[in-house]
C-alpha cells in the first residue's frame, strides 16, 4: 500500500472517533503549551535581568566584602546575609589615588520604617556619598542630589526614588518635606525619575539614600561598607582595572595569598557571565518540569491507540484478509499516532504563545516591571519536534500489536 492511502485511512480512523481523538491530544496540548509559555517566560526574565545589569554601565567594578576563594561564579558571604567588616574608609582612599580610576562610591545599607505625617512604610535605605549618583548615572527628575559638603557636614538631607516619594507623600510635591527614619529627621533634597533595579537587586524607585557619614554613624552605628563601586576611565581596559583594584586592596588588607582576600571584585562581564548561566539553568529546570506532562500525554496516546486496536480487531482482520501486509497495518496506526501528537502540538503552540502574550500584557499593565515580551523560534521548534517524536516513540508498540494479530483470529473477535 502506498503512504498515501496509509495516510488517508489513518485520517478517516481518526475522523471516525473525534472525541476520543481530541481527548487523546489533550495531554499533548497541555505539555506542549507549558513548554512554550515557560521557555517564553524564561527567555523574558533573561533578557530583563541581562538589560538591568547592562544599564548599570559597562566602565563599573563592584568591590564586596569577603572573599569567593579564587571562583569566579561562587558568591562571597556578605551576599548570603553574612555580616563582613572588611571594607573601610582607607580603601576608599587608596583607590582614589589610583591614576586608573574616575572615581569611586561606598555604599551602607539598612532596613527601617520611614514615617512621614501622612503614611509610613518600611523600606530598603542606603548611604551613599556625592559620587554614586554620576557613577551610576542617576539623575534628579526634581531638586538636586546631595553634595560632598551634605556627606562630610553630615546633613540629614534625602535623595528618594520615584514610588517612594508617591507611596509618602501622596499628590504633594516631596521636596522641603521632611520624613523619620529611625526617629532621625531628613529633608527631601532630590526626587529621581524611573530607575528601575540597582545592580544588586535594590528597588531604586523604592529607595532612599542618604549622606553615608549619617547612615553609618547615626543609623547603623557601624564603620565599615557593604559595597564599593569604582568607576574605571574609558581609557583604561575592564580587566586591567580589575587587577588594579585587586592589588591596592591587597595591599591595604596585607594579604599575600590571592586565595586569602577578603572581598570579591566583580565587573560587569562577570555579572553577565553569572546571570546568563543562572537563568539559563532556570529555563532549562522549568522546562523539563512541563515537559513531563508530554510524557504523561505520551503515555495516554498509547493507551487508546491500543484500546483502538482492540475495537478494530475485525477491521485489522479483513485488511489483511484482502492483502494488506503487517508493515501497511503499523504504517496506519503509526500514522495515527503522529497525526494525534502533530496536531496537538500544533494546538499547543497556539495556545502557548497567546498566554505568552496574555502574560506579556498582565505584567506590562498591572506591575511596573519593563516585561520583554519574548517567543524564542527554538521553543516553537522544539515543541513541533518533540510532539512528532512522542507520537512515533508511543505509538509504535500499539501499531505492532495492530500488525502481529492474526487475520483469521481477527475476522473471529467479537
Amino acid at each position: 500500500m502506498r503512504f498515501k492511502d496509509s495516510f488517508k485511512t489513518a485520517v478517516s480512523g481518526l475522523r471516525h472517533s473525534k472525541t476520543r481523538s481530541l481527548l487523546t491530544m489533550l495531554g499533548i496540548v497541555i505539555g506542549i503549551a507549558s513548554v512554550i509559555l515557560l521557555m517564553s517566560i524564561g527567555s523574558s526574565a533573561q533578557s530583563l535581568i541581562l538589560d538591568l545589569v547592562k544599564g548599570v554601565g559597562s566602565n563599573l567594578i563592584f568591590v564586596i566584602p569577603g572573599g569567593d576563594g579564587g571562583s569566579r561564579t561562587a558568591a562571597p558571604a556578605s551576599s548570603m546575609g553574612v555580616v563582613v567588616k572588611t571594607l573601610v574608609a582607607s580603601d576608599i582612599k587608596a583607590l582614589n589615588r589610583d591614576v586608573s580610576f574616575e572615581a569611586s562610591s561606598p555604599e551602607v545599607r539598612g532596613l527601617a520604617k520611614v514615617v512621614t505625617d501622612i503614611n509610613d512604610k518600611t523600606i530598603t535605605y542606603e548611604g551613599v556619598d556625592s559620587n554614586f549618583f554620576n557613577i551610576r548615572n542617576l539623575k534628579p527628575a526634581e531638586g538636586y542630589v546631595f553634595t560632598k559638603n551634605d556627606v562630610d557636614a553630615y546633613n540629614r538631607v534625602a535623595v528618594i526614588g520615584e514610588k517612594i516619594a508617591s507611596d509618602l507623600f501622596g499628590q504633594r510635591n516631596p521636596l522641603g518635606k521632611t520624613f523619620k527614619l529611625k526617629d532621625v529627621s531628613f529633608r527631601v533634597v532630590g526626587v529621581l525619575g524611573k530607575e528601575g533595579l540597582g545592580p544588586m537587586g535594590i528597588d531604586q524607585d523604592n529607595a532612599i539614600f542618604v549622606p553615608v557619614t549619617v547612615a553609618q554613624k547615626i543609623l547603623l552605628g557601624v564603620n565599615y561598607y557593604n559595597m564599593i563601586t569604582v568607576q574605571v576611565k574609558d581609557a583604561y581596559n575592564i580587566e586591567f582595572a580589575k587587577d588594579r583594584v585587586q592589588t591596592i586592596l591587597r595591599q591595604n588588607h596585607k594579604i599575600t595569598d590571592p586565595l586569602k582576600d577578603d572581598f570579591t571584585v566583580r565587573t560587569q562581564e562577570d555579572a553577565l557571565t553569572l546571570l546568563t548561566s543562572i537563568t539559563t539553568v532556570m529555563t532549562l529546570f522549568l522546562t523539563a518540569i512541563a515537559s513531563i506532562s508530554l510524557i504523561v500525554g505520551g503515555i495516554g496516546i498509547m493507551n487508546i491507540m491500543l484500546v483502538s486496536v482492540v475495537e478494530r480487531t475485525k477491521e485489522i482482520g479483513l485488511r489483511k484478509a484482502i492483502g494488506a501486509s503487517n508493515r501497511d497495518i503499523m504504517e496506519q496506526f503509526l500514522i495515527e499516532s503522529v497525526l494525534l501528537t502533530f496536531l496537538g502540538g500544533i494546538i499547543g503552540i497556539v495556545i502557548g504563545a497567546t498566554l505568552t502574550g496574555i502574560t506579556y500584557l498582565a505584567i506590562v499593565n498591572f506591575t511596573t516591571i519593563d516585561w520583554v515580551f519574548s517567543l524564542p523560534l527554538s521553543s516553537i521548534l522544539l515543541a513541533a519536534g518533540v510532539s512528532t517524536a512522542t507520537g512515533v516513540a508511543f505509538g509504535i508498540y500499539p501499531a505492532r500489536q495492530a500488525a502481529i494479530k492474526n487475520p483469521i483470529d481477527s475476522l473471529r473477535y467479537e
